[in-house]
Parts: structure tokens; C-alpha cells; sequence
């Protein structure tokens, strides 16, 4: 792998690899161990040998990491009772090993639909697991997000990306608590065309969330630009002030918006103008 290569293009496993320092790779209940859905089968559903996510032990810049990667092409990147559990199971060891003395950074990859509805309350129950583990280990090391694309990162796992203490995004990505499709069903397609691509990157895309503050680095698709994000946010180390404790801004803003209007990127800008960089 170049590392000029694209990141979007990149499997799950890939860029967990890219991520780590070459050669440290290491991953935890690969598909040769066979963790699948038990779920998936029934509803004539093929499950994959890793349930669509990669967690991965190596190094960062020579120092202990752990990288979860969702696979976005597997089911949407939804989560289910497995890989959910992998992935909290994963930043709550990382959290322990901070505690023992072993200081072990944490990276998630985030190409998510949100749960899988196959697997209703047993994937919430799991993405609760992985809200818990975030605020946890985010008191010893920051947790690094990465939303990249295709995909984009909705539903409660967006939740989980506005958890960790720095977020990436490339302007491909996408971010949002309800996924387009699902606006459009609810609203209708005079209220969200889920079809008008440059309407809804000018709503959820890369660029807007970075300019309203929502995120904290935008780079460009390739290997190296991310890593560098990725290391630049590691360098600052945990937050004095984590962006989820600003609830109190934040929900007055929102109280103070106009829902009988259309939002726009123009609204959005001045919605969270003190954010703005």
C-alpha cells in the first residue's frame, strides 16, 4: 500500500493496517476465529466471519494502540450484538491497560449506518457499551474518530463520534444522528430529497461539519493526510474540555432555531457561528 493511496478506498482491514505502524499489526478475533452474527443466518442473511469489524493491537509512533475499523460494505457498517461488543470490548481493555500503567492510544474508523435493524435492541444495548467505553478511556488517552466515507457515520454511532476527544473527517464523509433515507421517509422528499447529493453534503458532508466546529480536522482522501490528522491529534493529548461537555451551548442554539424554515449551509453557519474556524 502507497501511502499517497486513497483512504476511502481502503477495506476495514486496510486501514486499520495503514494506521499502525508498519509491521505492528496485530488482530484480535480475526475471521479464522469465526465470531459471527447469530442472528444474520435466520433472516436468510450471509454473516461474515468478523461481523463487519476489524479491532486491531499494534503501535503508534512506537507507543501501545488499538484500531477499530468498521467495514462499511458489510451491512452498511451497521452494528449488531457482535461487532458491537468487539468494539466496546476493545477501547474497555484499552482503558484497563491505562489504568495498569500500560498507556495504549485508541483509534476508531467510523463507516456506520447506526444499528442494525436486524438485530434491534441487542445492537442499541451494544452501542451503549461503546458510549460507556468512549467516555471512560477518554479520561487517560484521547480517542482519535475518523469518518472518511463512503458510508458516513449516523444513527447512535454518530453519538460515538461526537464522544471522542478529537474527530477527523474527509469532505466524502458524512455525519448526521438520522441518515438521509430515513429523513426522507419521515418527512418527505419535498422536506429532504435523500437523492440530491449536493444538498446533502451541504447538510451533513466533511466541509460543513468542520466549518461549524462539529469536527475537528478535514483532510484529503489520502493515507498520509489522515495519518498526519491522526498524530497531530494524538499530539495534543487528552482535552481540557471535551466538545460534549459544551451540551449547555449547544442546546440552547438548537432550542433557538427556526424548524418551520428549510435549513440551508447558510443557516447552519450561523447556528454555530461562535464555532467557526
Amino acid at each position: 500500500m502507497r501511502d499517497d493511496s486513497s483512504f476511502i478506498e481502503l477495506k476495514a482491514r486496510q486501514r486499520a493496517q495503514a494506521l499502525l505502524d508498519e509491521g505492528s499489526f496485530r488482530e484480535l478475533l480475526d475471521p479464522f476465529e469465526e465470531i459471527i452474527s447469530p442472528w444474520l443466518g435466520a433472516q436468510g442473511i450471509v454473516p461474515q466471519a468478523d461481523d463487519g469489524m476489524v479491532v486491531a493491537k499494534g503501535t503508534i509512533n512506537g507507543k501501545p494502540a488499538v484500531v477499530v475499523a468498521i467495514e462499511g460494505a458489510f451491512q452498511g457498517g451497521s452494528m449488531g450484538e457482535v461487532s458491537g461488543a468487539k468494539m466496546a470490548a476493545a477501547l474497555e481493555l484499552a482503558a484497563e491497560d491505562n489504568r495498569n500503567g500500560i498507556p495504549t492510544q485508541a483509534v476508531l474508523s467510523l463507516e456506520t449506518g447506526g444499528v442494525r435493524l436486524q438485530e434491534a435492541n441487542l445492537g442499541l444495548a451494544a452501542i451503549a457499551d461503546i458510549h460507556a467505553a468512549i467516555v471512560d478511556l477518554r479520561r487517560y488517552t484521547p480517542v482519535i474518530g475518523i469518518v472518511a466515507g463512503t458510508v458516513g457515520c449516523f444513527g447512535g454511532m454518530s453519538i460515538a463520534a461526537a464522544l471522542c476527544s478529537y474527530l477527523i473527517v474527509t469532505r466524502e464523509a458524512r455525519l448526521g444522528l438520522n441518515g438521509p433515507q430515513v429523513i426522507e421517509q419521515e418527512a418527505g422528499i419535498e422536506e429532504y430529497d435523500s437523492r440530491d447529493r449536493p444538498f446533502i453534503w451541504s447538510m451533513t458532508g466533511g466541509e460543513i461539519r468542520y466549518q461549524s466546529g462539529l469536527v475537528d480536522a478535514l483532510v484529503g482522501d489520502g493515507v498520509n493526510a489522515v495519518k498526519a490528522a491522526m498524530n497531530d491529534a494524538i499530539a495534543k493529548g487528552v482535552p481540557a474540555k471535551h466538545r460534549t461537555d459544551n451540551y449547555d451551548w449547544y442546546l440552547d442554539r438548537l432550542t433557538k432555531f427556526d424548524t418551520r424554515k428549510q435549513a440551508d449551509t447558510e443557516q447552519i453557519h450561523a447556528l454555530f457561528a461562535r464555532e467557526v474556524k
